[in-house]
């Protein structure tokens, strides 16, 4: 089975690392479109980040995370600190015996159902702190990373448990200068809430990961024996989007042809969704074929706030909404090109 590997993401890399070699200041939003490579990125590092610094990774890509009980569940590892020794051990120095990285925050089984039967979302964040103080004291630097963060955007504990994330947050790199934290998201809609929020304002951090560049694009071509043809075809139509090159590396014979198939099924999707909106919503849908014909001639627009056909057009992945720069552009090149096919015909 062949396995593409990661590729060049330096620039990317050497900012992160950057940032890890610096005393926690502030919270790192990564964010970028959908399948520009921001998980593998992190994972990537992950693997490449010196024993001394301990990851906790926590992924709430796919999860539906609708209470306190599931929100605990994915936050903590249950499991793994079963293996090793109890909390009252844990919270000594052995902890340069325990693993490089977690799937959560490692937790003794009679604490964290504790935590669930008690339910203060207070108390779990405690607990963590203390679990980070232990190893920053141990001389072992600890790394939170949140992917897909938005999934608990609407989750409700009292209040919306994401403010109480984002105190949190702010307590362990502004205050305590405890523990790096990173979150990642490709909701462009959740970013511009964040980029919006007057509580962060001069405590977080923007670090976009886009797709690739022309000559990046190439080079990474060049290691599935593109010809120069096919890399003119792949840049044509799938821009620097990883997941896009993947598919045409994966297609070894006639990869123009599977690059015209691909723009093909886009462009069926964006009608089905554009138009099944004009019989619902007409006023709606003329909004957005204005905003989509703006990208005949451009391949970025600017934009002052988020009205509701951009928030109906960045919901269905058909553009992406940079509130970094208050640029609009499709989720991909083979976004932008089936865009303008659908225009043809509008």
């Amino acid at each position: 089975m062949r396995r593409i590997e990661f590729h060049n993401r330096v620039e990317e890399m050497e900012e992160i690392t950057r940032l890890l070699d610096t005393e926690p200041t502030l919270i790192t939003f990564i964010y970028g479109p959908i399948n520009s490579g921001k998980t593998e990125l992190i994972n990537n590092l992950i693997k490449n980040l010196p024993k001394s610094q301990k990851v906790f990774y926590i992924n709430l890509r796919g999860r539906f995370i609708s209470n306190y009980d599931e929100f605990i569940k994915f936050l903590f590892d249950v499991e793994h600190v079963e293996r090793y020794e109890r909390i009252k051990e844990f919270l000594k120095p052995v902890v340069n015996v325990l693993p490089e990285s977690y799937s959560g925050i490692p937790i003794p089984k009679d604490v964290f159902l504790k935590l669930f039967k008690e339910k203060e979302v207070e108390d779990a964040f405690v607990y963590i702190e203390t679990v980070l103080r232990a190893f920053y004291k141990n001389g072992y630097p600890p790394v939170l990373v949140i992917d897909e963060l938005q999934v608990i955007g609407d989750l409700k504990v009292d209040d919306l448990l994401i403010y109480k994330l984002f105190n949190f947050f702010i307590r362990l790199t502004k205050e305590l200068h405890l523990a790096h934290v990173f979150t990642i998201s490709s909701d462009s809609l959740f970013i511009e809430e964040v980029h919006s929020e007057a509580m962060l304002e001069g405590r977080c951090r923007y670090l976009l990961v886009d797709d690739f560049d022309r000559e990046t694009t190439a080079a990474f071509l060049e290691k599935y024996g593109f010809t120069a043809d096919e890399k003119a075809v792949a840049w044509e139509y799938c821009g620097g989007k990883p997941i896009c090159l993947v598919e045409l590396v994966n297609t070894e014979k006639n990869r123009k042809g599977k690059a015209e198939e691909m723009l093909k099924i886009r462009k069926g999707q964006i009608e089905e969704i554009v138009y099944s909106l004009e019989a619902r919503d007409k006023e709606m849908f003329d909004a957005a074929m204005r905003l989509l014909s703006e990208f005949i001639g451009k391949e970025k627009v600017r934009y002052k706030y988020i009205s509701d056909e951009i928030k109906f057009l960045v919901g269905k992945n058909i553009i992406f909404a940079d509130s970094v720069d208050k640029e609009l552009k499709p989720q991909s090149r083979l976004n932008l090109l089936a865009i303008r096919e659908v225009m043809k015909n509008a």
